[in-house]
C-alpha cells in the first residue's frame, strides 16, 4: 500500500490520486534515476505543511524541519541500495557479493590469495636432490618452500621457484633469502633478483578480467580457453599465452617460439597442475615451446590404459622494474613524503589501486603512476617518472618479455626532490 501524506482539506480530493510534492525515482532504458535529496527534503516538508494546514515554520531547526530531514534521509539511503542493487546486475560495476554472484553463472569462484615467489638459485653437492617442500627463509622471516623437486647438476647448481608460506602481499627483496631447513648436500640458496610478490583476494578489476576471459573457458583449442584453464590452477598468480601457426620459428616479445607450437608463460603454480590443464585444453597435433616439461596422463574415462604426453611450457623469469619519481621540492612536503610514494607506486603495480596490474609480456608507462601520486596531497608536484630495468631509469615506458614476470621491489623506487 503506498502511504502518503494529506492535509485535512485534501482528504476527499487526493485520498483517490495519492499525491505527494516528492520526486519520484524513474526506472528506464537509461537506468535507475534517483531524485536529488535536496528536492526530495523540499518536498517532504511540502507534505507535512500540507498536512497541517500549510500553516506550519519549515524551518530545519524546527521539530517539523528535523522531522522531513529524519524521513528524506531514510528514503534517500532506500534509493541508494536499490541503485547499488541496480548496479550490481551489471558486470562493469558489480563488486562484492554481487559480482561473486554473476562469476557463478560462470562456474568460477573469487580466487583466494596467492604467495610471493621468488626465484633462488641453489648450490652444493652434485646430484643432490632438494626435495618439494623444501625450505628457504628471508631476512624477514618469512618461510618459503620449494615448489618442485630440484636436482643439483654437474656443477653442483639448480634453479628453481620457492613459493612463501604464507600468502598475500609479502615483499622479497633481491639477496635476502637463504636456507632455514638442513638437507645433506644443500650448501646455499640465494634469490638474484626480488620475488613476484602475491596478490591478496582477488580484486573486483582482476575478477573482472578473469571472467571475461573465463568466457572461453568450456572451449578447447583456443588461446584464451588455455589462458583460462592455466589462471585457474591454484598458486598461479599469472599467465601468457600464444602460439606460432607458421612453418618457421617466429620471435615474439623477446623469445623465439618455433614452428606450430604452443607457448605457454606461467608465474606460480605446480608443475603438474600446470601442464594438466594445458593438456586438457590445447589442440591435437601441435607441439611446445617452453623450458619445463612434464609428463602428464590423459583424464578422459573412456580410455582404459590412458596415454601420457610430454608437456612443455615456459617458466616466467622475474624481470626487475626501477621506478625515478621527481617531485617538485617545497616546504610543504613531509617527512613521509619518500615512503608515501613508494606505497602508491607498489599498490598501482600490483593493481591495488582500482586500475590493472603489470603483467608477464606487458608494456608499462610511466603515467600509469601520476594519479596515485598527485592524489597525496597538494604537495606531491610531479616533475618527472622514469621508468626500466636498470637503476636510475630514464625511459617513459618499459616493453617486458613474454617470458618475463615484472617485479617491484620498494627499494627500486627512487624518489628525488628538484
Amino acid at each position: 500500500m503506498e502511504a502518503r501524506l494529506l492535509s485535512a482539506s485534501d482528504t476527499s480530493s487526493s485520498s483517490a490520486s495519492g499525491t505527494t510534492s516528492v520526486p519520484a525515482p524513474v526506472l528506464d532504458a537509461t537506468g535507475f534515476i534517483m531524485p536529488e535529496e535536496p528536492d526530495m527534503l523540499a518536498g517532504v516538508l511540502a507534505d507535512l505543511n500540507a498536512a497541517f494546514g500549510n500553516t506550519l515554520n519549515t524551518g530545519l531547526s524546527t521539530p517539523q524541519g528535523q522531522l522531513a530531514m529524519s524521513l528524506t534521509a531514510i528514503l534517500g539511503d532506500a534509493y541508494d541500495q536499490f541503485l547499488t542493487l541496480a548496479n550490481g546486475v551489471d558486470p562493469a560495476r558489480a563488486t562484492g557479493r554481487m559480482q561473486d554472484a554473476i562469476g557463478r553463472l560462470y562456474f568460477m569462484s573469487r580466487l583466494t590469495a596467492t604467495p610471493t615467489v621468488v626465484t633462488c638459485i641453489c648450490t652444493g653437492v652434485t646430484g643432490t636432490v632438494i626435495p618439494k617442500g623444501a625450505l628457504v627463509q628471508d631476512a624477514a622471516g618469512n618461510s618459503y618452500a620449494a615448489d618442485n623437486a630440484l636436482t643439483l647438476d654437474a656443477t653442483g647448481t639448480a634453479t628453481g621457484t620457492f613459493s612463501c608460506t604464507q600468502k598475500g602481499e609479502i615483499a622479497c627483496p633481491a639477496q635476502s633469502v637463504s636456507i632455514s631447513q638442513s638437507l645433506a648436500g644443500w650448501a646455499t640458496a640465494t634469490n638474484p633478483v626480488a620475488g613476484v610478490t602475491g596478490r591478496p583476494v582477488e580484486s573486483r578489476t582482476a575478477f573482472e578480467d578473469r571472467r571475461k576471459t573465463s568466457v572461453a573457458g568450456n572451449a578447447i583449442g583456443s588461446l584464451d580457453a588455455i589462458s583460462a584453464a592455466v589462471q585457474a590452477v591454484s598458486g598461479v598468480s599469472d599467465v601468457f599465452v600464444t602460439d606460432n601457426s607458421t612453418a618457421s620459428a617466429v620471435t615474439q616479445g623477446g623469445v623465439t617460439i618455433a614452428a606450430y607450437s604452443l607457448y605457454v608463460c606461467v608465474s606460480g603454480g605446480e608443475d603438474q597442475a600446470i601442464a594438466q590443464a594445458i593438456l586438457r585444453k590445447k589442440p591435437p597435433g601441435c607441439s611446445y615451446t617452453g623450458d619445463t616439461t612434464v609428463t602428464v596422463t590423459d583424464t578422459n574415462s573412456a580410455y582404459t590404459n590412458a596415454p601420457s604426453y610430454a608437456v612443455s611450457f615456459q617458466r616466467a623469469v622475474p624481470a626487475p622494474l626501477y621506478v625515478k619519481v621527481v617531485l617538485v621540492a617545497s616546504a610543504a612536503i613531509p617527512a613521509t613524503a619518500t615512503a608515501s610514494v613508494q606505497s602508491v607506486v607498489l599498490a598501482a603495480f600490483a593493481g591495488n589501486d582500482g586500475g590493472s596490474r603489470v603483467r608477464i609480456g606487458s608494456t608499462l608507462y610511466a603515467s600509469r603512476f601520476y594519479a596515485g601520486i598527485a592524489a597525496l596531497g597538494s604537495w606531491a608536484q610531479i616533475a618527472e617518472i622514469t621508468v626500466g630495468t636498470a637503476a636510475d631509469p630514464t625511459t617513459l615506458n618499459v616493453a617486458f618479455g613474454i617470458n618475463q614476470a615484472p617485479t617491484l621491489d620498494a627499494q627500486n623506487i627512487t624518489v628525488v626532490f628538484a
